[in-house]
């Protein structure tokens, strides 16, 4: 990743920015590998080290659960995998006929749990933090919910909170809160990105009392269109800083923990949705079909599932997320979300109709 000096970047719509990156990233390192023409082994992904078989479909989902634009995954330490989905487009008429939003799976993908009911057609950000020894879910639920959640690990609440009414950026009646990830800071306290309302960046204390606010419509420096995903990159050597998928900027933007900006980059991404990182690695899931795996220097490393020309197929018309049926072995269509497993395995959430789980098994050593 370069990270660029602090300037105006302007928009590049979907379709060109995916070819001038298909362009930039040629003679980069990535690779799918077809096992046989008879489809009946995985598909390779990535390169050395940072190899894996591919999965599509992963997970034994029970009868009551119908995948509907899956959008967040998470791994506790049991190793279960937790993923949200929306449930469905339309509002059931009363809450005990919705879907459950939030569904669990041991590592093998077998269905454990699920819970959420009340929140269908609203499941998006999820992450799980240690807590005085306890793991705890933190929920973001995008519209019609519009809310954040702290939950334990069966759906059991502590606490929810609606927009923060201390930085008056909400007083305007057609301001929008709409929360779409949650990251924790090292001492505790936790941001919230509000990745599809007003474009701001929240920051709370470890008992949920607001601190400040950061961020706001533009494309500037400090500025978000649509602040989607929101990580904080305290890999080893790094002083600890906010990373945002800056999405409709088509960029990544650090910041320090309070929220002045660093760096960005407008190289390596194309459309980052979200970050995660695991011992050097960072790694963004891009809706412009890829996942990128960055080294501790912040270059890129590989791009899982990358082909330029199904990208651009991928981004025209935006109707390959509606048809299983084109849908490729070994190829992503718009990764919303993607995290390791405790042994380096990578869940992978598919923001496609109907939805999708990915698992990549690492094969690289």
């Amino acid at each position: 990743m370069t990270n660029q000096p602090l300037a105006g970047s302007t928009r590049r719509s979907f379709l060109t920015q995916a070819i001038v990156a298909s362009t930039a990233m040629a003679g980069r390192p990535f690779a799918v590998h077809a096992q046989d023409k008879s489809g009946s082994k995985p598909v390779i992904v990535g390169t050395g080290e940072h190899t894996y078989e591919c999965h599509h479909g992963w997970g034994e989902t029970p009868a009551h659960i119908k995948w509907y634009e899956t959008h967040g995954c998470a791994v506790d330490k049991e190793g279960l995998v937790y993923i949200t989905h929306r449930a469905g487009s339309d509002k059931p008429a009363k809450p005990a006929d919705g879907q459950d939003t939030i569904v669990v799976f041991d590592k093998k993908g077998k269905f454990v749990r699920s819970f959420g009911k009340e929140f269908h057609g609203g499941g998006h950000g999820i992450d799980i933090r240690v807590e005085g020894g306890k793991e705890y879910l933190y929920l973001a639920y995008m519209f019609p919910i519009n809310m954040i959640q702290k939950t334990d690990l069966k759906g059991e609440e502590v606490w929810r909170k609606d927009k923060p009414p201390e930085p008056h950026v909400y007083d305007k009646p057609n301001a929008r809160f709409s929360p779409t990830n949650i990251a924790f800071h090292p001492d505790g306290g936790f941001y919230v990105a509000d990745g599809y309302g007003s474009n701001y960046i929240h920051h709370y204390s470890r008992d949920g009392k607001w601190l400040q606010t950061f961020g706001g419509t533009g494309s500037e420096a400090g500025q978000y269109k649509t602040p989607h995903g929101i990580w904080i990159d305290d890999r080893p050597g790094r002083d600890p800083m906010v990373v945002i998928a800056d999405r409709a900027n088509n960029r990544l933007q650090y910041t320090t923990l309070e929220g002045k900006p660093v760096s960005m980059d407008t190289t390596n991404v194309s459309f980052p949705a979200h970050i995660e990182t695991r011992g050097d690695i960072l790694m963004v899931s891009d809706l412009h079909a890829r996942i990128t795996l960055f080294d501790k220097s912040n270059q890129v490393i590989t791009q899982l599932g990358y082909n330029p020309q199904w990208t651009k197929e991928v981004l025209d018309g935006m109707q390959v997320r509606k048809d299983p049926k084109r849908w490729q072995a070994g190829r992503f269509v718009h990764p919303h979300d993607a995290c390791f497993d405790n042994d380096g395995n990578i869940v992978v959430a598919e923001w496609v109709v109907p939805g999708r789980v990915d698992y990549l098994r690492k094969v690289g050593s």
